[in-house]
Order: C-alpha cells, then sequence, then structure tokens
C-alpha cells in the first residue's frame, strides 16, 4: 500500500482510512498535482465489499496496494461506531467524483480525466455532462469494455495503452466490484495516470443512465434499497446475502475487539 498520511483502523479485516469528503478531496488534489503518474489508486468499501473482502483473496489483494480505503456505505459507519471507531462519515464513490470535479473547477486548476466502464454510450453521454458542468474537467477518452476483457491480458494491456496515449491525470473507474479493485491491483503498474477511482455505477449516475437514491433515503442508509429496487434480478441475492452476513461479522468484530480488550487488561495487571 502506498503511504499518505491519513488516520487508519482496523475494521473487519480491513485496513479503512478515517478521513472526511472534504479531506480525502483535498488529498486526491495533491496526488493529481504531483508530476509522478504513479497510478495511486483509491477503494471505497460498502457492506458488500466487506463480505466479499472475508473470503476474497483478490479483493485482500487490492486492500493492500490501495493507496486509499474510504468508507461507501452507512451501514459500515454505523457499525463502526457501535465498535467503538469513529468514522469521520461516507465518501461515496457516487459523491466523491463530482466533489473533486467541482473541487478543480471552483479553484480553475485544468483536469484530463478518462472514463473506463458503463454500458457502450453511456460513457460519451457522461463526458458531455461533464464538459457542460464542469468546463476546467476535460475527458480525454472513454471505452465501455467488452465482456469479459479483465480474463484476456492482451486486452487489457491494450486498454492500458488507450489511457495511457489519452494523456489522462485521472481515471475514474466504473466496472462494478470486484471487478474494478481486482482489474486495477493487476494493472495499475502498467498505467501512467496520477490517480484511479474504483466508484462502481458512478459514470452512469453522471450520464443519467441510472438514478440516485432520494436525498432522504441517502441520509438514513438505505440507497441499497433503492438500487435493489431498481436492479432487483441482478442485486436481490446479493443485498440478501450481505443482509445475513454483516450482522455476524459485527458480532465476530465485537467478539474479537473485547478478548483483545480482556487480553490487555490482564497483560496490564
Amino acid at each position: 500500500m502506498m503511504q499518505n498520511s491519513t488516520k487508519r483502523v482496523t475494521l473487519f479485516g480491513a485496513t479503512i482510512d478515517l478521513i472526511s469528503m472534504q479531506d480525502c478531496v483535498k488529498l486526491i488534489d495533491t496526488w493529481l498535482d504531483d508530476t509522478q503518474k504513479s497510478c495511486r489508486f483509491v477503494v471505497t468499501p460498502n457492506v458488500d465489499h466487506i463480505v466479499k473482502f472475508q473470503t476474497d483473496k483478490g479483493l485482500q489483494a487490492a486492500y493492500q496496494q490501495a493507496s486509499l480505503i474510504v468508507t461507501d456505505g452507512k451501514p459500515v459507519v454505523w457499525a463502526a461506531n457501535l465498535l467503538g471507531v469513529a468514522i469521520p462519515g461516507t465518501v461515496p464513490g457516487s459523491d466523491l467524483v463530482p466533489a473533486i470535479f467541482g473541487y478543480v473547477q471552483n479553484n480553475q486548476k485544468q483536469l484530463t480525466i478518462f472514463l473506463l466502464g458503463a454500458m457502450p454510450g453511456v460513457a460519451d453521454r457522461a463526458k458531455e455532462v461533464i464538459h457542460a458542468t464542469w468546463p476546467m474537467v476535460k475527458v480525454v477518452g472513454t471505452l465501455s469494455p467488452d465482456f469479459g476483457f479483465d480474463k484476456k491480458p492482451l486486452v487489457s494491456k491494450a486498454i492500458c495503452e488507450q489511457i495511457n496515449d489519452s494523456g489522462a491525470d485521472l481515471l475514474v473507474v466504473g466496472l462494478g466490484a470486484p471487478k474494478q479493485e481486482l482489474w486495477i491491483t493487476q494493472y495499475a503498474s502498467e498505467i501512467s495516470v496520477k490517480v484511479a477511482l474504483c466508484v462502481g455505477a458512478t459514470i452512469d449516475f453522471i450520464a443519467g443512465e441510472k438514478s440516485r437514491a432520494p436525498l432522504w433515503m441517502q441520509k438514513i442508509g438505505l440507497e441499497w434499497l433503492h438500487r435493489m429496487l431498481s436492479e432487483p434480478k441482478r442485486l436481490a441475492l446479493r443485498y440478501t446475502l450481505d443482509a445475513i452476513v454483516f450482522p455476524w461479522l459485527v458480532f465476530n468484530e465485537w467478539l474479537l475487539r473485547k478478548k483483545l480488550q480482556v487480553d490487555s487488561n490482564a497483560s496490564a495487571d
């Protein structure tokens, strides 16, 4: 994992950065100001991530290599609070990307980006929205990769070359989890951007292809329910399993922390 100056905590076996949205945007902006294109990448764990992380070795490797791990879902923040871990708040990828664009726009800084993901044509529509909303942000490339591309090294290497040829400083990866995290972990060393963001359906949201949950649902942590009802065939089983497994993970984490506290007290005596 590339080092940064944020405070970190281990939760559910994963390392999570304790950072607010505002500070996250400022940190990423400093990376974008860097002259080196070292492809620092950001992952945004939610409940589904945490559940998959327990058994997915590839996702575990991605978290180890990521430069920044910020909490996407409110249920993760609430669970952390129950366990005595104060996370400053959520940093959803779908909010982080517009926040970065807004920051560079307000500070009159040029930013070049590449959009990787979504269905054919969606990233191009997102490009139009971005140029109209944040004129300082220039989309220099878009690509909707074919299904199964991640299993074909030659295709992936060609994608890396296309990204590099674009000259983008920021790569927005919207391939869905955990595909996007596994892919960027494998190919980060071959991509010459300064920062890559693994942000799921964000490209779809910007393009208007998919709708965000109403603000009241976001505030009370029910954005997952809106997503599930929007795509029940794809998401219903996933979220049902998450709803069963995640409480057990919280309980086991509580037991582990209780045991560590008892052991620590015993050692002190």
